[in-house]
C-alpha cells in the first residue's frame, strides 16, 4: 500500500497590496529547507500558489490565475543599517514550473509595511499607537530602499478608509510609498537608468519591424513603445490584446529583443525564463475612453495613456513598478513617455490605464551629464484578507 506524506502547515498572511495580492511569509516560519533560495523553496511556494497549472485556474492553490494574483513574499527582520524589514518578492508562473525572482512588485510593496507590523517584525518603539509609522524596507530582489508611510489607529494598522484606487473595488486607507533611488545599479545586469545610454532609440526586431523605443531601468526594467506604431490607440482594454494570440506573440518577441538590448539576458532564449522582467508598455497622447469598470476617463483629466503587459498578458491596471518607470521616464525630456505627456520636465503625471487613472511623481536631475532619479512617489492601499496558515502536501519539500 502506498503511503503519502501528510500535509504540513505554514503560518502565512494572504494580503492585497494595490491592485495585486499574494501570500506573505515570515522567513523564520518556512520549513528549514525553504529558508534559503533554491529548488526546495521554489517547489514549496509553487505548490502554495497551485502552479504549474495546465488548466490555468489555480483551483488547487492560493493563486488567482493572473499575473496580479500569482505572487509570494518573504519578509524578515533586516540587519541592514537604517532598515526595518527585508522584502523578497517572487512572481510565480501560472502554467510553467518556475518562480521569477528578478524584480520587485510595486503594488505589493504597499502591503509590506502593514504586513511586517502585523507579523511583529517592526520594533515596537518604531510603531506609534496613532499617526504614521514610517517603515524602511530593503527590497532584496533589486537591492533598493522603499519607505512606506503606514497609518496607525489605536495600536493597529488603519486598513479601512476612503482612498480610492482604480482597479480596486472598495476604498481603503491610503499608504504613501517612496521608491528611493529607483534606477538600477550597474551590477544589476542592466546598466544604469538607461542601459543603452539613450533616452530614445530605434529597436530593430527581425521579422517584426523597427520601433522607436525608450528602455529604462527605474522601478523595473521597462520597454516603452508608441501605441500608434503598433496599430493601437492607447485606449485598449484587456480583451482587446489578450484575446489576440498573434499580438501577444509579437509583444513577447519585441520584449525578448529589448531584454537583449538592455543587457538583461545574453541570449534571446533566456527571455522565456525571465517573464517578470523587463516589462513592455505602449504610450499615446490623451484621449477619451471608457475604463473596464465602465467609468469614463476624459482626455482633459490625464497627461497620457499607458498600457503595459505583465507575464505575457495586458495588465488590468498598472504594475506599481512600471508606474515608477512611467514617472521616471515622464520627468526626463525626450523619452517616449515624456513626449506623450507633452514634453517639458513634469514632477508628476496622471496617466490612463485600463482600469482608470493613476498619479505618480518622480524627482529627476542631471549629474555629470547623466540623468538621475532620486525617488518616485505614489499612493496605494493594502488590506489583510486572511491570516493563519496555508497547507501543502509534505512531500513537496521531502522530495
Amino acid at each position: 500500500m502506498t503511503t503519502f506524506a501528510p500535509q504540513i502547515k505554514i503560518p502565512a498572511i494572504y494580503m492585497r497590496g494595490g491592485t495585486s495580492k499574494g501570500v506573505f511569509f515570515r522567513l523564520e516560519d518556512l520549513p528549514a529547507g525553504a529558508r534559503e533560495p533554491g529548488p526546495v523553496r521554489d517547489a514549496l511556494l509553487m505548490r502554495v500558489i497551485g502552479s504549474p497549472d495546465p488548466y490555468g485556474k489555480h483551483t488547487d492553490g492560493m493563486g488567482g490565475a493572473t499575473s496580479s494574483t500569482s505572487k509570494v513574499v518573504i519578509l524578515s527582520r533586516s540587519d541592514r543599517p537604517g532598515h526595518d524589514v527585508d522584502y523578497l518578492f517572487g512572481q510565480v508562473s501560472i502554467d510553467k514550473p518556475f518562480i521569477d525572482w528578478s524584480g520587485n512588485c510595486g503594488n505589493l510593496s504597499a502591503a509590506v509595511g502593514p504586513c511586517a507590523i502585523a507579523m511583529g517584525l517592526i520594533p515596537a518603539e518604531r510603531v506609534p499607537a496613532n499617526g504614521i509609522a514610517t517603515v524602511n524596507i530593503w527590497q532584496a530582489n533589486i537591492r533598493k530602499t522603499i519607505v512606506a508611510q503606514v497609518p496607525m489607529t489605536d495600536g493597529a494598522v488603519q486598513e479601512t478608509g476612503d482612498f480610492e484606487l482604480d482597479g480596486v473595488t472598495f476604498p481603503a486607507a491610503e499608504i504613501q510609498i517612496e521608491f528611493m533611488d529607483p534606477a538600477a545599479d550597474d551590477e544589476d545586469g542592466g546598466g544604469a537608468l538607461f542601459p543603452t545610454g539613450q533616452v530614445l532609440e530605434a529597436l530593430e526586431v527581425p521579422s517584426v519591424g523597427t520601433f522607436k523605443a525608450t528602455m529604462i531601468n527605474a522601478g523595473i526594467p521597462t520597454i516603452f513603445l508608441e501605441a500608434e506604431a503598433l496599430g493601437y490607440t492607447g485606449t485598449e482594454l484587456q480583451e482587446d490584446i489578450n484575446g489576440d494570440p498573434a499580438a501577444l506573440a509579437r509583444f513577447e518577441t519585441i520584449r525578448a529583443h529589448g531584454a537583449l538590448r538592455m543587457g538583461l539576458i545574453s541570449r534571446l532564449e533566456e527571455a522565456a525564463q525571465r517573464q517578470h522582467t523587463p516589462k513592455i508598455a505602449f504610450v499615446a497622447r490623451p484621449r477619451d475612453y471608457t475604463a473596464s469598470s465602465g467609468k469614463p476617463v476624459k482626455a482633459d483629466d490625464i497627461d497620457l495613456l499607458v498600457r503595459a503587459l505583465s507575464m505575457g498578458k495586458l495588465h488590468h491596471a498598472m504594475m506599481g513598478t512600471a508606474a515608477v518607470a512611467i514617472g521616471a521616464a515622464a520627468a526626463i525630456p525626450g523619452t517616449l513617455v515624456n513626449l506623450a505627456a507633452g514634453g517639458g520636465q513634469p514632477s508628476a503625471v496622471r496617466f490612463g490605464h485600463p482600469s482608470g487613472t493613476l498619479r505618480v511623481g518622480a524627482a529627476a536631475q542631471q549629474k555629470n551629464d547623466q540623468w538621475v532619479i532620486t525617488k518616485a512617489i505614489m499612493s496605494r492601499s493594502a488590506r489583510i484578507l486572511m491570516e493563519g496558515a496555508v497547507r501543502v502536501p509534505g512531500d513537496v519539500i521531502s522530495g
